[in-house]
């Protein structure tokens, strides 16, 4: 191990792949801010000019463009409330509210600073544990997963307001509805299309997120008039778009929260199929319920906790969806899945003896990505200010750049019409939901979760013929279900517990 570590580090630091890393963390951010644009793409276009690489050279490449995406996508999330890559969506939670009460700055080194975090922890996880994380993976079966996919749902309370829970429940049963239509991948039946070709394929969630957050957010600015306290807060917002100073309450505050999510990102990632957006959404959940009645309130207001999880996990999430990839050669995302077929056609098998008949491919890139990140934070910290600046851009400017940028992002990706007809009806629905108080979030997680949860589910079955005693045979599985049942109850219970005491404490006063 350790002398591949050695032809890992004599690779990564030669002066051709220290500059693919370059490129391609520069690149990769770049694609990550432009709302629409994902690392998926950014790969695919890499895959022609990295043919004539060395493996290694061009695999470097393409882990730069993808932990690189992931990194920028949180700009155009905080910023305009447009995320720009699928695993940035829960960054727009706190990020877009802090920019909003003019602290864009701040809220893009937060971002950056638990970005950075996030990635090198993970890769020095990659680095020591890699090979011994392949057989823990390969552990997870399916019934596992459906567990996981349960406990993934019960964060809906995270993303709920004070007395907003059965909204937040409503909200995540209309995403798993979403998630149902297009073809059934096990029996090849299509479901809910209505006979229209355009919807064999289901609806893609680029186009659900950009609807529901970015065109959503361009439409409720028109709809509500600005009072003179907005236009107030938007004037002070601008002169302190530049600030990136950070407190040292909020740095000790920050730093427990980096830890837990790094560790939770990554094992999210780890797990094949999982990936960044799943991780991100998990560590939020998490760190609202440990953050207490006080600052968990703060969560969807700007709160620090609120944005460093998630950009925390999603970058530890990326390092760890190289395990399986590496390891076993099974793709734990669609972008991992076009850096598999990379890796084939330079007639490189991935699999458990990648990192012995390959070690410069295998330790190269894992010991790229902390070079990586140390280049992300350089590049990115000092173009804060100046990447701050698009809130300056007055509202009339902005949200048409918001409407054209969201509509035709989406259309790049599949180029067809129907999809940005289909994009306005939901960012219509989500307009009305909004006004009507319901959060999106909760149904942006059923709709992530619910392909997965089916799919796993319907295996279990098929393993356990078609018996649901899977639930409780599995030690695994069982103790995961209990914990999300004990997630979900628990918030619930809380304030009848405390009116209880209440009333014991009042009747013992009085009996005194």
């Amino acid at each position: 191990m350790l002398e591949g570590i050695l032809t890992g580090l004599s690779t990564a630091i030669s002066p051709v792949n220290l500059m693919m890393v370059m490129v391609g963390c520069f690149v990769g951010t770049f694609i990550g801010m432009l709302p629409g644009l994902g690392p998926i793409s950014a790969i695919a276009l890499m895959i022609p000019i990295t043919y004539g690489f060395d493996p290694a050279t061009g695999m470097i490449l393409m882990a730069g463009v993808y932990y690189g995406a992931i990194f920028g996508g949180s700009t155009s999330s905080i910023l305009i409330n447009a995320p720009g890559v699928a695993g940035t969506v829960a960054t727009a939670f706190d990020g877009y509210p802090m920019a909003r009460r003019g602290e864009a700055g701040k809220a893009l080194a937060i971002a950056a600073y638990s970005s950075f975090s996030g990635g090198t922890i993970a890769a020095l996880f990659l680095l020591i544990a890699a090979p011994s994380l392949a057989v823990v993976s390969l552990a997870f079966q399916s019934t596992d997963y459906f567990a996981l996919m349960v406990l993934g749902l019960t964060a809906v309370a995270a993303f709920a307001g004070k007395g907003n829970v059965i909204k937040a429940l409503l909200m995540t049963v209309l995403g798993l509805m979403l998630s149902t239509v297009g073809t059934d991948e096990t029996q090849g039946v299509q479901r809910f299309t209505f006979g229209t070709m355009d919807l064999i394929d289901g609806i893609s969630f680029l186009l659900l997120a950009m609807a529901t957050f970015a065109l959503s957010e361009a439409l409720m600015s028109i709809l509500r008039p600005k009072t003179d306290a907005d236009r107030l807060r938007e004037m002070e917002a601008q002169k302190n778009l530049g600030s990136m100073k950070l407190k040292g309450s909020e740095v000790r505050e920050m730093a427990p929260v980096v830890g837990r999510s790094s560790v939770l990102g990554f094992f999210v990632g780890v797990l094949p199929g999982a990936g960044a957006t799943i991780a991100s959404f998990l560590a939020y959940g998490m760190e609202q319920r440990l953050a207490g009645p006080k600052k968990g309130a703060e969560f969807g207001k700007g709160s620090i906790r609120g944005l460093s999880a998630p950009e925390t996990a999603n970058n530890a999430a990326s390092s760890g969806s190289f395990v399986p990839l590496l390891t076993l050669g099974i793709p734990g995302s669609g972008t991992t899945a076009i850096m598999l077929g990379a890796l084939i056609s330079y007639g490189i098998q991935p699999g458990p003896r990648l990192f012995i008949d390959n070690p410069a491919v295998f330790w190269s890139v894992i010991i790229s990505m902390y070079f990586g990140n140390v280049i992300l934070l350089i590049l990115n910290l000092p173009l804060i200010p100046y990447i701050a600046r698009i809130l300056a851009i007055p509202s009339t400017i902005l949200i048409p750049m918001i409407l054209f940028f969201s509509l035709i992002g989406v259309y790049f990706v599949s180029f067809n019409t129907f999809d940005i007809h289909l994009m306005v009806i939901f960012a219509i629905a989500a307009v009305v939901l909004r006004l009507l108080d319901f959060p999106m979030a909760p149904m942006l997680l059923g709709f992530i979760l619910g392909g997965m949860m089916e799919e796993n589910l319907r295996r279990a079955l098929i393993i356990n013929n078609d018996s649901w005693s899977f639930l409780w045979e599995r030690p695994l599985t069982l103790s995961i279900l209990v914990i999300a049942a004990l997630v979900l109850v628990v918030p619930m219970l809380t304030p009848h517990m405390k009116r209880l005491k209440t009333r014991v404490y009042d009747k013992a006063a009085e009996g005194g």
